[in-house]
Parts: C-alpha cells; sequence; structure tokens
C-alpha cells in the first residue's frame, strides 16, 4: 500500500513541475526572446545596471529592443526585464537619477516600473 502512495506522489510532483515549467515558458512576461547584446550603462550610484539587447523575429518582422536591468546591490546580481518595444532597431540609454533611467524617450523606475508595447495603452 505504501508503494502504491509513493507512486501516486511521485505522479502529482511530475505533474506539478510541468505544469509549472510549461507556465513560465509561455505565460510569464518576463520570458521575452533573449536578444543580441547592444550596449549597457550603469546608474549614477553604481547599484543597477541597464544592458540593452536587440531581437529580430527573422524576415518578415523588424527589429524589437529589450531592456534588462541587473540590481548589482543583490546577490546573484538579480535581473528583470523592464523594457520591450517593437517596432525599434536603437535604443538610448539615459539615467535620470539613482534609480530613473530614460530608454528612448520612456522614463522608468527601476525598481517598479515596466514598458511593454503589447501592453501600451496610448
Amino acid at each position: 500500500m505504501k508503494k502504491v502512495y509513493m507512486i501516486i506522489l511521485g505522479a502529482l510532483v511530475s505533474v506539478f513541475i510541468i505544469g509549472f515549467t510549461i507556465g513560465q515558458l509561455f505565460f510569464n512576461p518576463q520570458h521575452l526572446p533573449s536578444g543580441d547584446y547592444i550596449s549597457q550603462s550603469t546608474s549614477p550610484n553604481g547599484n543597477y545596471t541597464v544592458k540593452i539587447y536587440q531581437s529580430s523575429g527573422g524576415a518578415t518582422t523588424g527589429f524589437a529592443i529589450r531592456g534588462e536591468v541587473t540590481y548589482n546591490n543583490k546577490i546573484f546580481n538579480k535581473t528583470k526585464n523592464i523594457y520591450w518595444n517593437y517596432p525599434q532597431e536603437k535604443a538610448k540609454v539615459k539615467w535620470v537619477n539613482h534609480d530613473t533611467v530614460n530608454i528612448s524617450g520612456h522614463v522608468l523606475n527601476v525598481k517598479k516600473d515596466t514598458f511593454d508595447f503589447r501592453y501600451d495603452t496610448e
């Protein structure tokens, strides 16, 4: 009887892990194409680094730009996607202050803001 319970538990854990993995791959807004590295810019106080990547969807679509912030003062240099814009070929990055960055005219607080053209209502 104990063997049956262990088999059922193992099956349930496997289904959970597979479901979680599929959910992260297809439904996580942080999962974006990686793209080709273009440039990076570090905040004035050195706490954050924004890296810019250019992503190509192939011959039938234009380029997109992805901005990724690295929290330099965190353990393991945690990263987060904060900028995703299409169509866009180049990006200009300028720090407004220690926590705020301007990426091609989009002003973002790296602690809490993100920009994703898919959800932009303007």
